[in-house]
């Protein structure tokens, strides 16, 4: 089984080009990195997690960047978002940002992407809430359009893109959803995804048989579905349960730390990484 990293990399934590090479050299899959343009301060949406808002969140680095400083410090170690807030870009130019960094990278990049729980923060973004998820969906098809192999229009409900030369091409185009299980992620997974981040990666038992029935009733490749479970505390009867489900990468938590912390963090985790580099 493949481990990967996430954490929340900030002004005030260990820098991207310091955790990459350590990671790189510790023998980890990849890095995700999650998304946070900012926090309004008069908020009205609750933490999901319960409690006040963890101070990392206003304070996170932009996961391009970081990831585009942590690829050019590292050969092997794949590259991730956990998760992109699509419905916040422009999709034209998220679709350059990450064709950009897979190529850059050479093709270690995957999206993860997800529809988003702070309703302020998107609302300052010109996102209206309940129709954010179909926005969501039009930008990946849109995107999808600009890295065709071929000059590809798209006409949809939210944007459109005329038939453009749009280089440099994503190498692997993987694409990953993160969200609570249900029958309307199921369906955008199915649609224009490559597998699911559940985070957490609770409940697996019961809803990873329900989205691989919808992923061969949509026509899609039973062994092609990934499964990568997100932001989650290991520990061994926990990856041996994942191990007899299918799941080969698990991503784990580091604490949105200093130096010292993420590396004691790493070296405990380091005895569920096996053998060879973990490349993606």
């Amino acid at each position: 089984m493949r481990i990967s990293v996430t954490i929340f990399l900030t002004d005030e934590t260990i820098t991207p080009t310091r955790l990459a090479r350590e990671l790189e050299a510790r023998g980890f899959a990849g890095l995700y990195l999650p998304e946070h343009t900012h926090i309004p301060v008069e908020r009205v949406t609750p933490y999901p997690a319960g409690g006040d808002l963890p101070r990392e969140y206003g304070r996170t680095l932009d996961p391009f960047v970081a990831l585009g400083q942590a690829a050019a410090v590292t050969e092997r170690l794949g590259l991730g978002t956990g998760i992109t807030l699509v419905a916040q870009h422009d999709p034209i130019d998220l679709a350059k940002q990450i064709a950009t960094l897979d190529h850059l990278s050479g093709g270690r990049f995957t999206l993860g992407l997800g529809f988003g729980w702070n309703v302020e923060e998107a609302a300052d973004h010109g996102v209206e809430w309940r129709t954010r998820r179909e926005l969501v969906r039009d930008r990946m098809a849109l995107m999808q359009a600009l890295w065709a192999d071929e000059p590809t229009a798209y006409e949809g409900r939210f944007g459109s893109v005329r038939a453009s030369h749009a280089f440099p091409k994503p190498v692997q185009k993987r694409t990953l959803v993160g969200g609570a299980a249900g029958p309307k992620l199921f369906s955008h997974i199915c649609e224009y995804a490559d597998g699911w981040l559940p985070i957490g990666g609770r409940g697996l038992t019961e809803s990873l048989p329900v989205l691989r029935t919808a992923w061969v009733d949509a026509g899609r490749d039973p062994a092609a579905l990934q499964v990568v479970p997100y932001a989650v505390f290991p520990n061994p009867g926990k990856l041996a349960h994942y191990a007899d489900l299918g799941i080969e990468e698990v991503v784990v938590q580091l604490p949105p730390a200093g130096e010292g912390e993420v590396l004691k963090a790493l070296d405990e985790y380091a005895r569920y990484v096996q053998g060879g580099t973990g490349d993606v």
